[in-house]
């Protein structure tokens, strides 16, 4: 199949989109492919880079409050559709998906438009605004989260929930003992803490601050900084004895191959952190970041705090006391972490990008 694809701004839109089409290629399904990101946009680094046939639109999104720069913005929006019509014309997609991000409304809309089968997919329990307003047009929409259905409140007959592509790209993995790279023990019980790609200072600080605690705990750390933090973290870290049983690392190249090493992360609720642990069934405290839109973050944790799966540590009330203890009471109670590992593999989706490919060949077909 000839397939369109669009969505960036953030790696939550950008690795969904790319776990797909790689499932795609895998299967021997794809005869042609197409992302279309904008110029500036961090889908112009990862896509090529990715070896996948990458197309630019201009475009912005919308501020929040009136403002003359959404005249801008709406002159822009009447340019790209233009533009991607004429994409649609050439490429003659058999299907166009969007993934989020304001990149994706215009060409799914011009596909929608020339009566080309089109779908997006909501990675996060609270709907984007590009989603809502595609919504209307598509003719599927994909979930994520049981929770995100409630923001297409008259489009229920268009939904499917199928997870997230990126889970069905680490379901498979095992232990490899990666954790011998960091001068850890494969055999002994591991946290892992992540702020993110680039990092979360709120995070970094609080672990800093729990580090000396840390020492002669059953278990061993992993704490990943972020490139951006690293160095501020360890010019911290010079004054306190760091234990043999905590590493601390700038970054980790190939996060998803550890993971199964992995018996307890702590890290931020971003749609593909999610998506990935619950297809391992990897327990976690969760530190949603309340800096992002709609506050979605937390509606994820919550999605996941309330069936046991994780534990939600809002950052407000985030310290390395507050941590330390969160950790070490699921850390010293082996029944805990089962329980926990059941229900988050219960969340899971390893069939995710199976399940959107079987929906995007109905479509096509």
């Amino acid at each position: 199949m000839r397939v369109m694809i669009s969505g960036g701004g953030t790696g939550g839109h950008i690795y969904p989109a790319l776990a797909l089409i790689k499932r795609l290629q895998e299967r021997q399904l794809l005869d042609a492919v197409m992302y279309v990101g904008t110029p500036k946009g961090l889908e112009s680094r990862i896509v090529p880079a990715a070896g996948i046939p990458f197309e630019t639109i201009e475009l912005q999104g919308f501020r929040r409050r009136l403002t003359w720069d959404n005249v801008h913005t709406v002159t822009l929006f009447i340019q790209a559709v233009r533009r991607a019509k004429q994409m649609v014309r050439d490429f003659k997609p058999d299907i166009v998906i969007g993934t989020g991000g304001y990149v994706s409304s215009a060409i799914v809309y011009a596909a929608a438009r020339a009566h080309v089968p089109t779908m997006i997919h909501e990675q996060n329990s609270i709907a984007g605004v590009t989603n809502k307003f595609l919504a209307h047009y598509v003719d599927k929409i994909l979930i994520a989260f049981p929770d995100a259905a409630g923001q297409f409140k008259h489009q229920q007959q268009k939904i499917a929930l199928v997870g997230n592509p990126r889970a069905q790209e680490v379901a498979g993995l095992q232990p490899n003992d990666r954790l011998s790279e960091f001068a850890l023990s494969p055999d002994r019980s591991t946290v892992l803490v992540f702020g993110g790609s680039r990092g979360a200072a709120p995070i970094n600080n609080a672990v800093i601050e729990a580090i000396p605690d840390f020492a002669g705990q059953s278990y061993q750390v992993l704490f990943v900084t972020g490139n951006a933090h690293y160095e501020a973290v360890t010019a911290k870290l010079a004054a306190i004895k760091v234990p043999g049983n905590v590493k601390v690392v700038p970054y980790i190249d190939n996060m998803p191959a550890i993971l199964p090493d992995i018996t307890l992360l702590v890290g931020r609720a971003g749609a593909t952190s999610i998506a990935e642990i619950t297809a391992l069934g990897i327990p976690s405290i969760l530190v949603p970041s309340p800096y992002v839109t709609h506050n979605h973050q937390t509606k994820n944790a919550q999605s996941m705090a309330s069936t046991g799966a994780a534990v939600l540590l809002p950052e407000s009330d985030l310290t390395g006391k507050s941590l330390l203890n969160a950790i070490t009471v699921i850390m010293g109670d082996d029944d805990r972490q089962k329980k926990m590992h059941t229900a988050t593999l219960a969340l899971g989706h390893p069939q995710a990008s199976d399940d959107i490919i079987a929906i995007m060949q109905d479509l096509i077909h």
